[in-house]
């Protein structure tokens, strides 16, 4: 027999990063939270696990940098022991012959290392840095608002002419800028500053993160500009680790959820929405469990919310028609490694830890490099020579790894979701995995032997563990008609839905992927606003 009906003011589905934020927030407003999680642990792709015995790490996400200060702030995460430690450099890029690329964060070191590879790259880089440093600072201005509705009333109207407001105080240098980034392609738009092929590698692969596409395809600026946005402890633009790995960011979203009074179920799948009256009013879950809201909040991927979880005749025919289309396509194929030892790079010999240890090292020697990976993976399949960001983040965090020992996070494309010729990733996952360690051996000859514990995640894997439809690490690709007033569809970007009392609170609303909680914290006004107009 199903459990007895239970009552909540609100009912989140998900207890990933933004559903967890969502729910803190809302019982700040002082209203009751139960959030369902369908996996027995809570954090989604936001999750700590030992892979390998006595070894630790992030399993999906990797790195902090887009988390909001107000977020931290507001949920006081550092009280409850997140601490996020600072990475000390931009970027090591190894290349074929030897050499590489070691881009430090101090601008002096990175101009000179630069001239090494193209004469004149060093001022340019510089002036490269300020722009994209100036297109963040626009974008930030954004982030803490719903953008309006196309075609909505007056309060979207209102939205509409404050977002023009800012846009028409800004610089006519500053408009021209904020268009070719929303516009262009990362790769004209790196072509016309820089000449150095590995700098344009190492930022071309920040213009294509989390997308099945080309660095030449029109808006993958706009990708690279998402990746600047954030920063750690204060300093804009840099990147970090979360000790403990990032499931330290969901235990600590956790720990304010449960000291505010909420209610967190693990191992509770949703089958459906309940609806009385035309309006959300709770969800059924898998084993039948029936749990009733005043509203629900869904902070997973809204495609498979919208095609598989509510009833067909209540949503308009042309919304359920853009939710049929919209996009999932990551390309991304996730590992984690035990290490024996540190990686041996040709460029920069020796297992020792140094400096290029601790950065991101980034196997993308150069835009046409990027392209053919894409090339490779478009019509079905996975890129000859993979696109590879290796981070060890035991190098910082000595609580992830025996001493003397290491685990590396491995983020990679390009992979097509569905392969072709009836090919299924359960079976080709370990071919391909064995292709990314062969390609960082190339690089570091020692690395294949180091490796002695590895957890592998294809874009399969990615959404039958995790619920990232199509392997989508964003909840939809970050394209020009998937941001902003157009996510996650036109007339509904304010997290609210065509289903009254059911909103969004995931990553496919704005402003997109990444380990922010602003979709959370955004979706939560929203709904406090709602019910205060429900019960004046």
């Amino acid at each position: 027999m199903p459990a007895a009906p239970t009552q909540t003011d609100i009912l989140v589905i998900g207890a990933g990063h933004n559903g967890l934020t969502t729910a803190a927030y809302l019982l700040a407003g002082g209203l009751s939270v139960t959030v369902v999680e369908a996996r027995s642990v809570i954090g989604g792709a936001t999750l700590t696990e030992e892979f390998h015995p006595g070894f630790r790490n992030s399993v999906c996400s990797y790195s902090v940098s887009v988390l909001h200060p107000k977020v931290i702030a507001d949920l006081e995460l550092h009280r409850h022991g997140l601490e996020i430690m600072e990475r000390s450099s931009a970027g090591f890029v190894p290349l074929p012959g030897g050499d590489a690329l070691f881009l430090a964060r101090d601008m002096a070191a990175a101009k000179a290392e630069l001239e090494r590879f193209a004469p004149g790259d060093g001022a340019a880089y510089e002036s490269f840095s300020e722009e994209l440093a100036r297109g963040a600072k626009v974008l930030r201005r954004f982030l803490l608002d719903p953008p309006p509705n196309l075609g909505g009333g007056p309060a979207d109207l209102w939205r509409l002419l404050k977002a023009a407001g800012r846009m028409g105080r800004l610089s006519t240098a500053d408009q021209a800028l904020m268009a070719e980034l929303f516009t262009s392609s990362a790769g004209d738009f790196l072509d016309k500053r820089l000449n150095g092929a590995p700098v344009k590698g190492l930022y071309g692969y920040a213009g294509v993160v989390g997308s099945l596409t080309s660095p030449y395809a029109p808006g993958s600026a706009y990708v690279l500009l998402h990746h600047s946005f954030g920063e750690v402890n204060g300093k804009v633009g840099a990147w970090g680790h979360a000790r403990g790995g990032m499931g330290a960011i969901a235990q600590a979203m956790a720990a304010a959820v449960g000291e505010r009074g909420g209610t967190i179920r693990t191992d509770s799948p949703v089958r459906e929405i309940l609806t009385d009256k035309g309006r959300a009013s709770g969800v059924v879950l898998v084993d039948g469990t029936v749990l009733k809201a005043g509203a629900v909040v869904a902070a997973i991927n809204p495609q498979p919310l919208f095609l598989d979880m509510v009833d067909p005749a209540l949503l308009p025919a042309d919304f359920r028609r853009h939710m049929g289309g919209y996009r999932n396509r990551s390309g991304t194929f996730r590992m984690n490694v035990a290490l024996g030892e540190l990686p041996d790079f040709t460029a920069r010999p020796g297992t020792a830890q140094a400096e290029h240890h601790t950065a991101s090292v980034v196997i993308s020697p150069s835009l046409r490099y990027l392209e053919d990976a894409y090339d490779n993976a478009k019509h079905g399949g996975w890129a000859k020579r993979p696109v590879i960001e290796m981070n060890i983040p035991s190098t910082i965090d000595d609580s992830l790894a025996p001493p003397g020992r290491h685990v590396a996070s491995l983020f990679c494309q390009h992979f097509h979701p569905d392969l072709s010729e009836g090919r299924d990733w359960d079976d080709v996952k370990e071919q391909v995995a064995d292709l990314i360690l062969d390609t960082v051996t190339e690089y570091a000859p020692n690395f294949r032997n180091a490796v002695i514990g590895r957890q592998v995640l294809s874009p399969k894997d990615l959404e039958r563990d995790f619920g990232l439809t199509g392997g989508d690490i964003f909840h939809g690709q970050l394209d020009l008609d998937q941001l902003f007033s157009l996510r996650p569809a036109p007339g509904y970007a304010d997290h609210r839905t065509p289903l009254p009392g059911l909103y969004l609170a995931g990553s496919g609303t704005h402003p997109g992927g990444g380990v922010s909680g602003l979709p959370g914290h955004n979706a939560a006004r929203v709904i406090l606003k709602d019910l205060k107009r429900r019960r004046a």
